[in-house]
């Protein structure tokens, strides 16, 4: 969760926790072996790295590095096994996360190349995510800080200088209709007064799990489609990279 939701949430929107069991699925599918260590690079309040815990041996740490941590996040108590920077770390992992992350840094490419590139070890794994699709741009994603949306080729674009891309696919085929809507909506009528960030979910157990099964077999039919040519468009797209030596 970015930082700047955090505060808004009484429960777990459905999009994060089905988005939570793909990349564990992803990372899964992408690690040959089990990494012994793990940068989650923008992590915000940590949650997803608490949900891959649980898939990693107990001697595997998991950094979380979020420039906008403040004392407060680091003093927290952490799960075991899980810590917190603000700081960019100076040792290589295995396994780098960079989930809804580059649609928020203006100079992309120098980060890729000067940030991003330096914390993947040369055997490791980067599993990248961004909002997809620059029409679908709307008043949220001013809120919560993007300059801009991608698509499949302007990622690759993006990675490839540094990343050899092993493999590509969409999340969230079913939220495009949505929040093509909002984007049409905000065409005709523009939202008055700032951008807000409006993220919460406070709906009941049964709405909850309906629509977080719809979105886990969403999210299901993207990775089987990964590798094939063709991919339907989704709310997300993803990348799984190897360093270029």
């Amino acid at each position: 969760m970015d930082l700047r939701e955090r505060e808004q949430h009484a429960q777990r929107h459905p999009w994060e926790v089905s988005r939570a069991r793909c990349f564990r699925r992803i990372i899964s599918d992408s690690c040959a072996t089990a990494p012994t260590a793990v940068i989650d690079i923008g992590a915000g309040d940590g949650w997803f790295a608490s949900q891959l815990r649980a898939d990693l041996p107990t001697a595997t740490t998991i950094t979380c590095f979020d420039v906008h941590y403040t004392a407060d996040d680091l003093a927290a108590e952490l799960p075991e096994g899980i810590e917190r920077t603000a700081v960019a770390p100076t040792i290589p992992a295995q396994l780098v996360l960079a989930l809804d992350v580059l649609e928020h840094v203006e100079h992309d490419t120098e980060f890729v190349r000067e940030q991003v590139r330096p914390l993947v070890a040369d055997d490791g794994v980067l599993i990248v995510s961004v909002p997809a699709h620059q029409r679908l741009f709307t008043s949220h994603d001013v809120a919560l800080g993007h300059f801009r949306r991608h698509d499949a080729a302007s990622l690759a674009t993006l990675l490839e200088p540094s990343f050899v891309l092993v493999r590509q696919g969409s999340l969230f085929t079913t939220l495009v209709p949505p929040r093509a809507a909002v984007a049409l909506l905000e065409k005709v009528r523009p939202p008055s007064g700032p951008a807000t960030v409006d993220s919460v979910w406070h709906h009941g157990a049964a709405l909850t799990r309906t629509i977080t099964a719809v979105l886990d077999a969403d999210a299901a039919l993207g990775r089987s489609l990964a590798d094939r040519r063709w991919r339907p468009p989704g709310l997300s797209v993803w990348a799984v990279c190897r360093p270029r030596r």
